[in-house]
């Protein structure tokens, strides 16, 4: 059984900055055996790609809109991924949720991760 529980979410001004972070856990698992996303999804739209990070954490991808404001990075000793949001927009309200799955790559297909927490929510008030 995997747990992924994010955590860090919460009300901020625009230009202001969180930091997400996603605790895995599991009899088994081990985030340095798969590859994390973060993904978002604000009211009556998809689900989006945010950000990943490869099992090694060697390579990392990130949407256009958050280039160059969010950074995402991975601890395999605490078994945490971080979400590092800089800058933040009205447009980046949302509910964000980190993903896992069972390969080194990262895809920016929700449908290719089988792990999923509950969510944070994140809101930025102009």
């Amino acid at each position: 059984q995997v747990q992924l529980v994010e955590s860090g979410g919460g009300l901020v001004q625009a230009g202001g900055s969180l930091r997400l972070s996603c605790a895995a856990s599991g009899r088994t698992f081990s985030i340095s055996s798969v590859a994390m996303g973060w993904f978002r999804q604000a009211p009556g739209k998809e689900r989006e790609f945010v950000a990943g990070i490869s099992r090694s954490g060697s390579s990392t991808s990130y949407a256009e809109f958050v280039k160059g404001r969010f950074t995402i990075s991975r601890d395999n000793g605490k078994n945490t991924v971080y979400l590092q949001m800089n800058s933040l927009k009205p447009e980046d309200t949302a509910v964000y949720y980190c993903a896992a799955r069972d390969s080194y790559y990262i895809r920016r297909d929700y449908a290719e991760y089988a792990y999923w927490g509950q969510g944070t929510q994140v809101t930025v008030s102009s």
